[in-house]
């Protein structure tokens, strides 16, 4: 398969993943310049963009998506680079143009910000600024899907998962997206504990009212944390009321919550059997190539030029959605206050405090992290402690070192110690090494992955 034949293949998946809008801004004029082999099983992608503008936001936001599509399509591991290069418009993007857009771009239309601030939304929770992956790809596409036809694709549309995976954001880029299109659309986005204060205040007050016109004659109802609700008699029958009342004249309802409708305790089952009548989708943790993508976002959202060394490295180190902006926030925070660059150094400074003051799962015994690596390489104690300089031996040592320091903190002394009496200075090259690696090897983040697993059980 040539190059172009792979592209258009790398095309036709983002476009099922992406709006339209985002996919003819970014990708109708995006190329393959070169395919270099590594090996049987790598190669080096270099991909073209029109201008500086389009490379970098293209590499910003969907390296990962690229990525996964092109590992798909050649059955390679592909390492990307993004160039400015100029090129004839392809076939597949002479057959894209004229095509109607999803969504307008966001516009600051005065009657569509006051729509967006009136339903309660944040209007830089919308699709452009939603980084995605495989572990949010199909909830993605199923929002993307809800906005575009509200009432009629998926409804309701279910969305749970974990803290930070980015549930609220699609909700409300639901939202957002609707009210750019109409903003007269009568929406109303809440959490499911304003919903219940709400329906208590209502009753206290007896203006029952007044709640159910504001909830039942909306088209469009967005709820965040549904599951607050269960275990409350009176507002689970409210909200069963409400949902059917929209549900029968095509309103369109979109919930949230931190796990599938089945597992919600003390939620009744008439609700339940409503909730699972639509669409129900899990949203996973995000990967390394998302968590890059989220940090190098929300940089850009602060005005921030984040090198891409440094959004990797971060990434590699941090798996919680929510800490990676802590890190990002104290990050740009010591770069401005000391009046110095955001380097490698400087983030690696910062892992290593964050690293000293998070609590551990259990307590390790150093005996133990030596045995776990050395039985998930399959090699003995002793190769590794030992003076053997194989390449396999060596690499695995360096991550036993790695460990020992971030998840152990031990002292460089200590460690040198354990492995055989090595030098201090040795064991800072092991430990540096590692730490750079990170980033940019996939099979190092899972194999550290692995072990923290097997240590931590």
């Amino acid at each position: 398969m040539d190059k172009e034949k792979i592209w258009q293949a790398v095309l036709e998946n983002l476009k099922i993943t992406l709006s339209p809008a985002s996919f003819n801004t970014w990708f109708l004029q995006t190329f393959i310049v070169r395919l270099k082999p590594l090996s049987k099983e790598r190669q080096i992608t270099e991909i073209g963009c029109p201008n500086p503008f389009v490379s970098q936001t293209v590499e910003n936001r969907y390296y990962g998506l690229i990525k996964e599509a092109l590992d798909q399509v050649t059955r390679k591991k592909n390492d990307l680079v993004f160039i400015v290069k100029q090129t004839k418009k392809t076939n597949f993007a002479k057959a894209e143009q004229g095509k109607e857009p999803l969504f307008e771009k966001p516009e600051e239309r005065p009657e569509v910000m006051e729509a967006i601030e009136r339903a309660g939304l944040q209007a830089d929770f919308n699709f452009d600024t939603f980084a995605v992956s495989s572990t949010n790809q199909m909830a993605h596409a199923a929002a993307q899907a809800v906005a575009k036809s509200p009432g009629k694709a998926y409804n309701p549309l279910f969305l749970y998962g974990g803290v930070g995976v980015g549930k609220t954001h699609l909700m409300q880029a639901i939202g957002n997206a609707i009210l750019v299109r109409n903003p007269r659309t009568r929406l109303v986005y809440c959490t499911g504990e304003e919903f219940t204060n709400e329906i208590v205040e209502a009753i206290r007050k007896k203006t029952t009212d007044e709640f159910k016109k504001r909830y039942r004659t909306v088209r469009v109802l967005l709820v965040d944390d549904i599951q607050f609700i269960a275990g409350r008699e009176k507002v689970q029958e409210e909200f069963f009321h409400t949902f059917n009342a929209l549900w029968k004249v095509g309103g369109q309802i979109v919930l949230t919550s931190d796990r599938p409708p089945q597992e919600i305790s003390k939620l009744e089952a008439r609700l339940r059997s409503r909730f699972e009548g639509g669409l129900t989708i899990d949203i996973q943790q995000p990967d390394f190539e998302l968590r890059t993508a989220i940090l190098l976002i929300k940089a850009q959202q602060r005005g921030i030029k984040l090198p891409m060394d440094v959004a990797q490295l971060i990434a590699g180190n941090i798996n919680s959605t929510r800490r990676l902006e802590g890190v990002l926030i104290r990050l740009i925070s010591e770069s401005q206050t000391r009046k110095i660059p955001l380097t490698l150094d400087l983030a690696t400074a910062i892992l290593g405090d964050i690293n000293e003051i998070s609590t551990p799962h259990r307590l390790i015994k150093p005996k133990e992290a030596i045995s776990t690596v050395a039985s998930y390489f399959n090699l003995k104690i002793s190769d590794i402690t030992g003076p053997k300089r194989l390449k396999q031996i060596a690499l695995a040592r360096q991550i036993l070192m790695y460990l020992l320091r971030t998840e152990l903190k031990l002292p460089l002394i200590e460690i040198g110690r354990l492995l055989g009496k090595r030098d201090h200075t040795t064991i800072i090259h092991g430990v540096e090494k590692i730490t750079k690696l990170l980033p940019a090897s996939e099979d190092l983040r899972v194999d550290i992955v692995g072990i923290r697993k097997k240590l931590y059980e």
